[in-house]
Order: structure tokens, then sequence, then C-alpha cells
């Protein structure tokens, strides 16, 4: 019998469909892992504006992932957006609760256009109350400058953040070089060693759900058996590909292509983790 495993994303909705639990479920099922998510924010948003964000009650994300830890063997979690304190405060409690294996947290701190999607207050109890529950944490430079509080320029400075946002209680981060000029560094460190991750920059303006995607990636390879690091390569591999391949797809930053691989070549049995 067949044995696939269970992803589950903790993140807001995307009513275009490029970010958030749609590019999550996009990204689980183009691993062959099976993809459950719990809607702690509604966005209002598209390819070039945030309009609106409806965070759902605190009460209501607790009994989502009651539901799903009470019925489920979850493999590895993936966390986006946490807009507010209260919101990171009913995730964190169900996660001291249920405590999971694999969590990647992605902390989601601005749209692609660059539209706030964390209260400003949140950021403290993010660091403080969330960051710690991270297998691996995901942010890009602004949100790594953010979480460090340093100014990012180069790679060397990516180092030291990394360096200061493992001290913060993860136990691995992955700084995302996407807005540092020249070719894409990502920088991973696990508290004993730097590894980088390189590729060539895409000249595409259609990026929107990248951070969803590459995060939700390190997941799937994690639940399907993946070390850090060769989740890590292989999530960057595939998020690289989804963005050579991009999609047309609205007036401003369009998405990522996330079926690109599966739509050429169909699943491969070791990036499947099927028994």
């Amino acid at each position: 019998m067949k044995i696939i495993k269970k992803v589950l994303t903790i993140a807001g909705s995307d009513c275009s469909g490029g970010a958030g639990i749609q590019a999550d479920l996009k990204t689980f099922s183009a691993h062959g892992v099976f993809g459950m998510s719990v809607i702690v924010s509604v966005v209002a948003e598209n390819t070039s504006q945030v309009i609106d964000i409806q965070n759902i009650t605190p009460e209501m994300i607790k009994k989502q992932m009651d539901a799903v830890f009470e019925d489920i063997e979850v493999d590895a979690v993936k966390i986006g957006i946490l807009s507010s304190p209260k919101c990171m405060e009913a995730v964190v409690e169900k996660l001291k609760q249920y405590k999971p294996n694999n969590i990647v947290i992605d902390p989601v701190m601005y749209a692609k256009n660059g539209c706030p999607l964390m209260e400003p207050i949140a950021v403290n109890t993010f660091i403080e109350k969330v960051l710690p529950f991270a297998d691996v944490l995901t942010p890009n430079a602004p949100e790594a400058e953010k979480i460090a509080g340093i100014k990012i320029y180069f790679v060397k400075d990516m180092e030291i953040a990394a360096k200061k946002i493992y001290n913060l209680g993860c136990k691995a981060v992955v700084i995302k070089g996407g807005h540092i000029a020249g070719d894409v560094v990502d920088i991973l460190f696990d508290g004993k060693e730097i590894f980088y991750f390189t590729a060539d920059r895409v000249n595409t303006k259609n990026t929107h759900g990248t951070g969803c995607t590459f995060s939700s990636a390190i997941a799937s390879q994690l639940a399907n058996g993946s070390s850090i690091d060769k989740a890590v390569e292989k999530a960057k591999s595939y998020v690289t590909t989804a963005i050579i391949h991009s999609l047309n797809i609205g007036k401003g930053y369009g998405p990522t292509n996330h079926f690109y691989n599966l739509y050429q070549y169909g699943l491969q049995k070791e990036e499947v983790g099927i028994k």
C-alpha cells in the first residue's frame, strides 16, 4: 500500500492564487505530498496590490489545527503569514500541544509589491514566541534585516544576520538573496556550517509567491526525508525553475509556474517519497 506524506500549511488565503495557501497547496502537489491547510487570514490581493486583510479569529484558528492534528499524522508544517499577535499566540498554543516535526516558518512581513502584511506591533511577538519553533526559518533580506536588526547589502551581511537570527532560537535559518544585487545567493546556517546556494538571476517581474513556494518546497522535502541542506538545495532548484517558466498573469507581479516540471516530466518516484 502506498504511503503518502502529509504536510500542513498555516497561512493566509491569496484570492489571486499566486501566493499564500494557494501557492503552498500547489507546491505540495508538485512534490507528491498531501496538502492540508489552516487559514489564519483572508487577504484581498492581486498581482498589483493588497486591498485588505481579514484575520480569522484565534478560536477558529485553534479549531482548524485541532481538526487536522486530532485526525491526521502531520509529517511537516509550513507557517506563513501571521499578521497579528493574537494569530501568533493561537498558533503557538497548538504547536506546543501537538509538537509537530519539520516546522518551516516563512516570516511574511511584506507582499511582493511592498505592502505590509504583518502588523508592526507583531514583529516582537513573532521573534519572541514564534521563531523558536522553526526547524527552518526562511526570511528574505528585508525580513532578515528586521529580525536581526542590521542592514544587509552583501552576502557577508547575510552571514552575520543568519548567525544573529540563529541565536534567537531557531534550529536553522535560510536567508534568501533575491533582494541583493548580482546572482541570487541564498545562505543556510544550521548552527555549525554555512551553505551557499547560487542561481542566475531570472529577468522577470513575475515572482509573486516565490517566498511561499520556496518554504513549502522545503517542508515537502523534509517530509519526504531530505536533510535540511538537501531540502533547501532541492527547493531552490524547484523555485528557480518555477520562476524561469513563470506565468504572465495579471497587471503586476505575476505568479510562478508551480507545475512546470510536473507537466513536462511527471512525478519521479524518488521525489515523491511514496513507499
